[in-house]
């Protein structure tokens, strides 16, 4: 028996009906699949899962997600992790612990998505909930890596400013895209593990094209980098932001153009009392914690380890070329996680994945002390190839835990404010990373590991290893089920749980009208499924406990 086939053996008989409902979707998404991969020239392949995903979820929203998740997230964000890197550390010259500190500041506008997610769920702008807000996003990004490209040297006030207002753009973009993902999550529930393979994939070949040009770039301007890559880098993060403007344009979104903005201010408060009824329910608020303890609790010391890299005299020595092609394999890596994760694990229950994910992002985790440690030496491997492999497996792995989190997240988004509250799940999991990289910040500065200074690296390094190990602990808090069940309760989901979703069926209007009644069943729904499940969370918590 399959760890999923187990799970549905523990799921109440109303979630088993909605669960055969997914499996004959899912079956029929197969069947659209394997058609198109025949009309490609081979099974199962990208183009005819391509294909399929736009036939079933339209192609303007692949786009968006190209768009977004390829070339502002994948591609941007792997030209400005070297940049950014590099930026800190040779034009502002702070110390690591300080630029572990600083990096976690430029992603605080990831710390306030619900509010762009209910900006888009509850004020359209020209009748529109979804477009708009891309636009404004790509300009921006394009604003904001302008300004940074035409000056060397900022100071560190402005530029952390200028940092966050780029980190806005992706922020706001990505919370729109998201949007997207949880309604068709709710329309197509037997789809949803494979939008967020198709997120991650987009991601992953937008991080390797992006690391690549950014190491090429870095090697061959050579020692001009301070000058020179950095205005240049910077400005070409202006072209993936131009590139989100124009999926904006494109992307199916119903149009409204009666709609009541009078009411604004009501639907904001509807809204809120709706996301804190269904943070109410234990199949929310239980994973939320989960979530974010693990994220908090695999603390991030990538600042020190960078700096160990490059250093000419303590360190390894690496140059910017090599750095370029070790984050580049990283993406490698993480494209390897997608794939394993669509073709493998996306069919296995929440807790196995989780489960196994964890235990081996403990034991990627020794690659690096090894290499500190300088036992790959004794093996015969250099440096640079144990790097390379260490980077690997470790953004695999890191793939592979991040892809069931975004399923879960995208499972526990009630209809209307599907933005909104997706975004407040991933808030929740960026003040976790946030949370970790402060930690991971701290730990360089008691070990007092500096710029020159490495010789207690290996200690951080093996503080964060055990670390990575207590959230096993608290796996009881994630749902059994497998990954194409519905998780809200019924009184969330559409009526015929994934008939055709018409937007302005879901509109806020409707929360206005009858919001009260809505919370409170959502109330009596929460306590009811508490009392079915109650024996069953006090035996996993025990058990854990023991």
């Amino acid at each position: 028996m399959s760890p999923a086939t187990a799970a549905a053996d523990d799921l109440p008989a109303e979630e088993e009906g909605k669960g055969g409902r997914s499996s004959s979707r899912q079956e029929e998404a197969n069947v659209l699949l394997a058609v198109d991969a025949a009309e490609g020239g081979g099974a199962w392949s990208p183009v005819g899962w391509f294909r399929m995903l736009g036939r079933e979820l339209h192609w303007s929203f692949v786009a968006g997600v190209v768009a977004t998740y390829g070339a502002s997230q994948g591609l941007g964000g792997g030209v400005m992790r070297v940049a950014s890197d590099y930026y800190w550390k040779d034009v502002q010259r702070v110390q690591p612990s300080a630029a572990q500190v600083y990096q976690g500041v430029t992603s605080i506008p990831w710390m306030v998505k619900p509010l762009w997610g209910l900006l888009t769920d509850v004020l359209p702008i020209a009748g529109y909930r979804r477009r708009p807000y891309f636009v404004i996003a790509g300009f921006m990004g394009v604003v904001a890596m302008l300004v940074l490209s035409l000056h060397s040297k900022l100071h560190v006030l402005f530029a952390l400013l200028a940092l966050m207002a780029g980190s806005a753009s992706v922020a706001i973009a990505d919370v729109t895209i998201d949007a997207c993902v949880a309604e068709n999550s709710i329309v197509h529930p037997h789809l949803a593990a494979d939008m967020i393979s198709l997120n991650g994939f987009c991601a992953s070949v937008g991080g390797l094209i992006g690391f690549s040009i950014s190491g090429f770039l870095v090697h061959a301007i050579g020692s001009q980098i301070n000058l020179v890559f950095l205005k240049g880098a910077l400005g070409m993060l202006a072209i993936p932001s131009a590139l989100v403007i124009l999926a904006g344009m494109m992307i199916k979104d119903v149009h409204m153009p009666n709609f009541p903005y009078e009411l604004a201010h009501m639907k904001f408060v509807e809204a809120s009392r709706t996301m804190m009824a269904t943070l109410k329910c234990p199949e929310v608020w239980r994973p939320c914690v989960y979530m974010y303890m693990s994220l908090a609790l695999s603390v991030d010391i990538q600042e020190g380890m960078f700096y160990w890299y490059t250093d000419r005299n303590a360190g390894l020595s690496f140059s910017e070329g090599l750095i370029g092609f070790i984050f580049a394999v990283g993406s490698v890596g993480s494209l390897i996680g997608v794939i394993l994760y669509q073709n493998i694990l996306k069919d296995h229950s929440f807790r196995s994945v989780l489960c196994l994910s964890q235990l081996l992002l403990s034991l990627s985790g020794m690659l690096d002390l090894i290499l500190v440690l300088r036992l790959n030496l004794k093996l015969g491997i250099p440096d640079y190839y144990f790097a390379v492999i260490d980077e690997g497996v470790s953004k695999m792995i890191n793939r592979i835990k991040w892809m069931p989190l975004l399923v879960l997240s995208s499972k526990l988004c009630p209809p209307g404010i599907e933005g909104t509250f997706y975004a407040l799940l991933m808030s929740i999991d960026n003040v976790g990373l946030l949370s970790g990289s402060w930690a991971g910040g701290l730990i360089l500065h008691v070990l007092n590991i500096t710029r020159t200074e490495f010789k207690n690296l290996w200690a951080a390094i093996l503080i964060r290893n055990a670390m990575r190990l207590l959230p096993l602990a608290l796996l009881f808090l994630v749902p059994r089920s497998d990954q194409n069940s519905n998780l809200l309760p019924a009184d969330l989901l559409p009526e015929d749980d994934g008939a055709q979703y018409q937007m302005d069926n879901v509109e806020l209007t409707s929360l206005t009208v009858d919001g009260k009644s809505s919370t409170g069943s959502l109330h009596q729904e929460c306590k009811n499924q508490d009392v079915v499940e109650n024996d069953d969370d006090e035996a996993s918590l025990l058990a854990n406990r023991s």
